[in-house]
């Protein structure tokens, strides 16, 4: 499968907090990384009051750095005494063993995309027509989309978002494809994912939208249902004429 590699990052949190009086105090203890090896992860441990971050340790920088004048004199009173050791051997204790975990157990897991191909007048150019291919709900964020006419890759004239990601671990990306029609051809949109086991192939229908679909099968709908309505009056009608005797008149 062909498809850029990108890192990928995840938060581990720990977080304690002490209230008191409308005042909050709020430790943050987290582990950013984008793979299980050491050089790969950092362990963050930051302290917070009232929202405001007073100090914070890096095990990229190796000590305590302060951000206001009460976190300046506290990351100098910890990285003198032996607090500092303490927060240096909590990468490998709390990091270290959280992440092979997490690793396993998240980024090895993948979810088949969903894939919508529909037309849309382009915002200008030389050609008079556009095709869009959305894919939704897929993951991991790694994905490769492109385009086919008549079983050949089309490189021009195509262009594509960044994977977006949807907020809750899943992600969704579009491609466009500007193109002039030729009679008799045919389009695909090919989508390569790591939950698919081969290429997965959307072939554009050229005939009516779904939403003219959807407004002529309306339409018919109506129209079948104003004739039955017809037919059952018009018959109803005939019967009651049927059952009656007429007079004449002088």
């Amino acid at each position: 499968m062909n498809m850029a590699s990108s890192s990928v990052g995840f938060f581990l949190l720990f977080i304690a907090l002490h209230r008191a009086d409308g005042f909050l105090n709020t430790r943050v203890a987290r582990c950013v990384f984008n793979s299980t090896e050491s050089k790969d992860i950092e362990y963050i441990d930051s302290y917070i009051y009232n929202k405001l971050e007073l100090t914070r340790f890096s095990s990229k920088v190796g000590k305590f750095i302060g951000f206001t004048e009460y976190g300046l004199k506290n990351a100098e009173f910890w990285n003198s005494g032996p607090f500092l050791e303490q927060e240096l051997a909590e990468k490998d204790r709390y990091c270290g063993h959280n992440i092979p975990i997490w690793y396993n157990n998240a980024l090895t897991k993948s979810v088949e995309p969903y894939v919508r191909l529909r037309s849309m007048t382009p915002p200008g150019g030389k050609h008079p027509s556009m095709l869009v291919c959305s894919v939704y709900d897929f993951y991991p964020k790694q994905i490769r989309v492109s385009w086919q006419r008549d079983g050949h890759e089309v490189t021009s004239e195509v262009t594509s978002t960044e994977e977006l990601a949807d907020g809750d671990w899943y992600y969704q990306v579009h491609s466009h494809l500007e193109y002039t029609p030729r009679s008799g051809e045919k389009i695909s949109c090919v989508v390569e994912h790591a939950s698919l086991k081969e290429p997965l192939i959307k072939d554009w229908n050229p005939s009516l939208p779904e939403s003219e679909r959807n407004k002529i099968a309306i339409g018919a709908s109506g129209l079948i249902l104003g004739l039955i309505l017809s037919l059952a009056g018009f018959i109803y009608y005939k019967r009651k004429a049927n059952g009656r005797i007429l007079v004449p008149t002088n």
